[in-house]
């Protein structure tokens, strides 16, 4: 049996404040080491034979409902995480990308974004893509908006091609801390991903973990609605 090919990795990572709660620390301690987190997994999947692009659900668009502080926290620790990697995106070979509505950031944080995205874009081993202020009903809502205001027939061709992410479909969608939900993430191109849920809180997700799914991934029968 062939090997499904995993090229396009997206991933909710879920579980930074109970990761912190269980361990009697304040909310944004478990953001910190989630960021950790993110690091050592890209890394991973830079150097995976076959990944081209990991999409992560780095903020969504209810993420504003939780309280001030945190989000203030998180805008913060954003913005030094997107500025902080740039070496290592450098060292990697990683192109680093945002999508999502980020018009609602600081101007500082749109800047930092921009800046970042501008001295990678010519990166080739991985594009790293964060989802910042992404929801997506909204990313679909946008993208008719789009085709309608070129004068295109709407169609499941120009729709796609007018997304934020107008790349290959989602081939693996992995949820940490086990929740069983896509919480509106990815809706349009995660149509026939495979889905992998797992325990482990994100703070404790490792690459490990990662390549054991990935070699489940790889013997799934796709199907894509066939025989």
């Amino acid at each position: 049996m062939n090997k499904n090919r995993l090229e396009h990795l997206a991933i909710i990572m879920d579980g930074n404040g109970r990761w912190a709660k269980q361990r009697s620390l304040k909310r944004t301690s478990g953001h910190e080491k989630g960021a950790e987190t993110i690091r050592d997994i890209t890394i991973y999947c830079a150097n995976h034979q076959t990944i081209q692009t990991l999409t992560l659900y780095a903020f969504s668009t209810e993420n504003w409902k939780r309280p001030k502080y945190e989000v203030a926290f998180l805008m913060k620790l954003l913005e030094r995480y997107v500025r902080g990697e740039l070496p290592t995106y450098q060292r990697e070979n990683i192109r680093f990308m945002a999508i999502g509505d980020i018009s609602k950031f600081s101007d500082s944080l749109r800047k930092s974004i921009a800046d970042t995205e501008e001295k990678t874009r010519t990166n080739t081993k991985l594009t790293q893509i964060l989802a910042l202020n992404y929801g997506g009903r909204n990313e679909v809502v946008r993208a008719v908006q789009k085709v309608i205001d070129a004068h295109q027939e709407i169609s499941e061709e120009s729709i796609g091609e007018a997304l934020d992410t107008p790349y290959e479909n989602i081939d693996l969608l992995i949820r940490t801390s086990g929740e069983q939900r896509l919480s509106n993430y990815l809706l349009w191109q995660s149509s026939y991903s495979e889905l992998a849920f797992t325990q482990t809180l994100w703070p404790d997700f490792s690459a490990m973990e990662l390549d054991t799914i990935i070699h489940d991934f790889e013997l799934r029968d796709r199907r894509y609605g066939g025989i």
